[in-house]
């Protein structure tokens, strides 16, 4: 049976949160607001947990889910390396709406899916979601919907659709953007690539091509 907390509550929030960190320290899966959409997320590092996310949605392996981080140096701690320019894009749009892709820490012991050894990563800029981050870690963390529907923005929505797969959901009323992260590929300015280094857009969201353009430069792909 799951259940639903209001973080808008003060009575409520404490309940919620302290209940969303034990359903994640159990592999359980907890949907939690981000100033984008909604999102359903599990423990970065308990492959388990993971899977149960991708089974929650109806994805396959093929797709595997973004990192959440409660800040800057936690990037650091997950990636290669952290290329200047992706530094550039972090010190201007985190916390925000843009997610990067860059080459995992190959120390790090964890199963995300078929990432072909990288991980995207984003810090939300949401109380609620970065509070619990500081408590638990870094979360794999989707949005909440099923798959080939509309990402929620609101927890209601979401439990809609997830039902009883999700231990917690923490309301926060409608997402601020309501639209899902902008994510870029910056793999090719670490992986061996030559000249033509350049950090492509997979996916246009809440930050746009202009304002990543400017921050970038030449550096970024032209739209194919």
């Amino acid at each position: 049976m799951s259940s639903v907390y209001d973080c808008r509550d003060a009575d409520q929030i404490l309940t919620g949160m302290r209940l969303a960190r034990q359903a994640i320290g159990r592999g359980e899966l907890v949907v939690l607001p981000t100033d984008t959409v909604y999102g359903v997320g599990a423990d970065a590092f308990s492959p388990a947990a993971v899977q149960r996310l991708l089974d929650a949605k109806g994805r396959g392996r093929q797709q595997p889910p973004p990192v959440l981080v409660a800040g800057v140096p936690t990037l650091s701690a997950l990636v290669e390396t952290v290329p200047e320019p992706v530094q550039r894009l972090v010190d201007e749009f985190w916390p925000g709406g843009l997610t990067v892709i860059l080459p995992a820490q190959p120390s790090l012991v964890w199963d995300l899916g078929e990432t072909h050894g990288t991980v995207a990563v984003r810090m939300p800029d949401d109380r609620i979601a970065l509070a619990l981050l500081e408590e638990t870690g870094p979360l794999a963390v989707s949005s909440a919907n099923l798959t080939g529907e509309p990402a929620a923005v609101e927890a209601s929505q979401a439990e809609r659709m997830l039902g009883d797969r999700i231990a917690v959901y923490l309301e926060n009323g409608p997402a601020a953007k309501g639209v899902a992260s902008t994510i870029v590929d910056a793999t090719s300015l670490v992986r061996p690539g030559g000249d033509d280094a350049k950090v492509r857009v997979v996916r246009e969201g809440a930050i746009s091509r202009e304002e990543l353009g400017r921050v970038l430069g030449d550096l970024l792909e032209e739209r194919r």
